[in-house]
């Protein structure tokens, strides 16, 4: 049975006076990558050394200051790896290597020999201290857990005097730190810090591990300003978190910890990670850049990140991903549609230079976008998006009166197709409802003069066909005449539009036009290098529809 009851609500500490909810993040947190080692842990197939390669240069070059790069005690392959990029001198003097390791003397020995002639490196330590692992899986009451931890710090410390070319930083992780009870977890991270003593210069970590997602981000966040508050040496000690995604919250439960007081952030490229996945370092990243702080990361090629995380993890990133997925900045409904397309064009019309663009918090452009990926049409799509379609891709700019117009021409077509519709098949939907017209009516010459008043017309339709005549208080009106003279059917200029599709005096002329004619409307668009024959032609095509209908 799906039985609820069988589960029980997690428990917040009491911090009634928290401090976090009136902070504003205002700068980027130190990060660490951790796809290397957590990322890969979690990989159906795990990478090999290529791929662990090719990743790591990626994150080097995106900026990445610290990057744990495996779990050399625990596996052969991240033992070969690390040497290999301390051997081949892969490792820019900026960056710092991290390793992981439980503790356990053997490991901690072993860890420090896969670092061998590394300038500067984080041993990163860690042992559970969760109340469920305590009690369930290593029987232990609260000063056993906590001797281990004292034990690994212990060892940590005196290995590094074994090897003092290298510049160490000390790292320690109380595992499963959201199912610790806060006194405790206080208590042990002191001890731990006490042997390692950060106050004389050396510099410590103590990094905060929401191994399993337990509660909703505001209570992990007061667990942090707690933690913060009590720590003893708080003020030399860099505080680290590394949220997993269980409830779907980590991103949220990073940000609101950081505002909580912690200065650092472990996560993973797009989010990969046992179980449901690790902290997102790019929609936290991204999250930053949207508000206008700098993330000190490199996101402006997410095409290329995305490449690199797929081949590396094998897995696919979601369409719907945040701010990577190839979806995000795509646009199906019509009112998202015509809002984009009338906000862009508001941007370009007054030159802002903040961006602040209906749908759309950031420019596409900024992550290597384009503005091609953000309207397609299919049956939800609405009339402001079909025309932005012809705007953008070919410098078709339709009065609004038509967009209802060709929206309908589009709409049908793609009920019956039930797809999606490109934009060339859209510009070809255009041409043949709107543009082209038999040869007997297109226009092949006209004549213009002015008498009483009036303009008299002679138009020409076709190579061989008709001379009509007919006159008017303009050149439309007289071929309006002139066609009622000579076919019989009234004719009402319902809507017309004239414009000028460029600038320059070699720009060419685009002219709208509906009529009515006996009930019936009928719409068409002519465009000419001269003004006067894009409006002939426009009223000739329309008529021409008539005679078909």
């Amino acid at each position: 049975m799906f039985d609820h009851n069988k589960y029980i609500p997690f428990q917040p500490i009491k911090l009634t006076d928290r401090s976090w909810p009136d902070q504003q993040i205002t700068q980027a947190p130190d990060w660490c990558s951790v796809d290397l080692r957590d990322g890969n842990q979690a990989l159906i197939n795990p990478m090999d050394v290529e791929k662990k390669t090719r990743l790591f240069l990626h994150l080097v070059k995106m900026g990445f200051k610290e990057i744990e790069v495996g779990f050399p005690s625990a596996s052969q392959p991240d033992f070969d790896f690390v040497r290999k990029l301390i051997e081949e001198n892969m490792i820019p003097d900026d960056v710092t290597i991290q390793v992981l390791t439980q503790a356990r003397e053997s490991l901690i020995a072993r860890t420090y020999e896969s670092l061998v002639g590394a300038r500067r490196a984080v041993v990163h330590v860690y042992n559970s201290t969760s109340t469920v692992q305590r009690e369930q899986v290593f029987a232990l009451d609260r000063d056993g857990i906590k001797s281990i931890a004292v034990e690994g710090a212990r060892h940590v410390r005196d290995y590094a005097s074994k090897y003092p070319q290298t510049d160490w930083v000390f790292q320690y992780s109380p595992e499963s730190f959201t199912g610790t009870e806060m006194d405790y977890a206080v208590e042990v991270c002191d001890a731990v810090i006490e042997q390692w003593s950060p106050e004389s210069g050396r510099e410590v970590i103590i990094n905060l591990p929401a191994t399993v997602e337990m509660s909703t981000p505001n209570i992990f966040a007061d667990q942090v300003e707690w933690f913060c508050r009590h720590l003893k040496q708080r003020n030399h000690v860099r505080i680290s978190l590394h949220t997993h995604n269980d409830r779907g919250c980590a991103v949220a439960a990073a940000e609101l910890a950081v505002m909580a007081g912690a200065d650092r952030v472990e996560g993973t490229l797009l989010g990969n990670g046992e179980r449901t996945g690790n902290m997102d370092i790019v929609t936290m990243g991204m999250n930053l850049y949207s508000q206008g702080i700098d993330p000190k990361l490199d996101f402006s090629n997410i095409q290329e990140i995305i490449d690199v995380v797929e081949y590396s993890t094998e897995l696919k990133v979601h369409a719907r991903h945040p701010w990577a997925g190839e979806l995000v900045y795509t646009a199906f409904s019509g009112s998202h549609q015509d809002a984009i397309r009338k906000s862009i064009k508001h941007h370009e019309q007054h030159g802002y230079e903040k961006w602040n663009v209906a749908y759309l918090p950031i420019d596409p452009a900024d992550l290597g976008r384009h503005y091609e990926a953000i309207v397609r049409i299919n049956s939800q799509s609405g009339k402001g998006g079909v025309a932005l379609v012809l705007e953008r891709d070919y410098g078709i700019e339709l009065p609004k009166w038509m967009h209802i117009e060709l929206s309908r021409v589009v709409q049908k077509a793609v009920e019956a197709s039930g797809e999606e519709i490109s934009s060339e098949k859209i510009k070809s939907l255009f041409d043949e409802h709107f543009i082209r017209t038999n040869e007997e009516w297109l226009l092949d010459r006209f004549d213009l003069h002015t008498e009483a008043g009036q303009i008299w017309g002679q138009f020409a339709l076709g190579e061989s066909g008709p001379v009509i005549k007919g006159q008017g208080t303009g050149a439309v009106e007289a071929l309006c005449d002139a066609l009622t003279a000579t076919y019989g059917k009234a004719i009402e200029v319902t809507q017309f539009d004239e414009h000028s599709l460029s600038r320059g005096t070699t720009a060419q002329a685009q002219a709208c036009i509906a009529l009515s004619i006996e009930g019936s409307t009928y719409t068409a668009v002519a465009i000419n290098d001269d003004i006067s024959t894009a409006a002939l032609q426009a009223l000739l095509t329309a008529y021409s529809q008539s005679t078909t209908a």
